[in-house]
Formats: structure tokens, C-alpha cells, sequence
């Protein structure tokens, strides 16, 4: 199966947990691929890396290396959107990336979306708390759980400026964190 590779690595910061690869994600090898999905310009204007990065693998591996981002997904099979996903995928997959968090233990993990998350809790760790936007009660390991939503062209629901304002309250969600490490 052709899929997007993850990137993760112990001492990250962020690891930002997708549902599942898109396909233009696939063929153009890097997370958000498709020209339409809003995740470059909410974090380019949130101010979450630092400095403005165009859309691509260099983009990704600058996010990861420099910044401390890495990606994944709950699921690693690439479809055209998150409704061809079954139950069979989630008990494959989930239970895969639960193991990842423990090992890797970001500071953050952030989900891609509340689907994403409940997916996650549902067949990882087989619970159903309340989900919120925003950071959750509930961690992954030492890992806190942040939750915005999904920057996928088919969640209309919300504006650019909703994804700018939640990527933004993630950033600093980070960098206290991180102040509170280094103090």
C-alpha cells in the first residue's frame, strides 16, 4: 500500500494526527497536498511555525527538523475522503499509532479534527469521553491531547479564521510547555 510516510521521532514538540492520507496528499508525497485544504495558510497565519513555509516536502521536513512537528495519522490507508474509512481500518490502525505515541511521548498530540480523535479513543483505548476543541482532559502517556478542526476543504463549518484562532491557542499551549521544561 502506497501511503504517506510519518514523521515522528522522540523530542517533538507537536505530532499533528490526521485522520487518514488523502489521496493528492499521496501522490504529491507530503500531508495536506490538496491546494484547497487550508492547513498551510492556518498555520503560516497562526504564527505555529515561526515563519510563513509554502506547501511541500521541504515545508515538511523544515516543520520537522527545525520546529519540532512531526505528522501522522489514525489511519495510514489513503482514500478520496474519511467516509471510505470502515471500523476494519480504525481496529487495524489506531491501535498502531497508540503504541507510536507511547514510544515517540510528544510534548502535544494534536488531532486533525474531532472524527479523528473519537476514532482514535474508540479502537486505541477503547473509550468515549467527551471530545471539546482545544486541549482534552484525557492525555497519551505524558502527551497532552489538543483537538481543532479538521482544515479539510469539505469542513465548511469552519472559517480560516477558526483554524487560525485554534492552531494559534496550540501554539501557545507549546511554547508554555516548553517555557515551563526549560524553567
Amino acid at each position: 500500500m502506497e501511503t504517506l510516510p510519518d514523521y515522528l521521532r522522540a523530542g517533538l514538540d507537536i505530532v499533528s494526527i490526521g485522520l487518514n492520507p488523502s489521496l493528492p496528499s499521496v501522490r504529491d508525497g507530503f500531508y495536506f497536498a490538496n491546494p484547497r485544504n487550508r492547513f498551510w495558510r492556518a498555520l503560516n497565519a497562526s504564527g505555529l511555525a515561526g515563519e510563513p513555509l509554502e506547501p511541500g516536502i521541504a515545508a515538511m521536513e523544515k516543520l520537522f527538523a527545525a520546529c519540532a512537528i512531526g505528522f501522522t495519522d489514525v489511519v495510514k490507508r489513503p482514500t478520496a475522503g474519511g467516509h471510505e474509512l470502515r471500523a476494519a481500518d480504525y481496529r487495524e490502525w489506531a491501535p498502531v499509532l497508540h503504541k507510536r505515541l507511547l514510544q515517540y511521548q510528544p510534548r502535544i498530540a494534536w488531532f486533525q479534527g474531532k472524527q479523528a480523535y473519537a476514532n482514535y479513543l474508540k479502537y486505541a483505548m477503547e473509550s468515549k469521553p467527551s471530545i471539546d476543541w482545544g486541549e482534552q482532559a484525557l492525555r497519551i502517556g505524558d502527551s497532552r491531547v489538543f483537538v481543532t478542526p479538521n482544515p479539510s476543504p469539505a469542513n465548511a463549518a469552519f472559517s480560516l479564521d477558526d483554524l487560525v484562532d485554534w492552531y494559534a491557542q496550540l501554539a501557545y499551549l507549546r511554547d508554555s510547555l516548553c517555557r515551563a521544561a526549560i524553567g
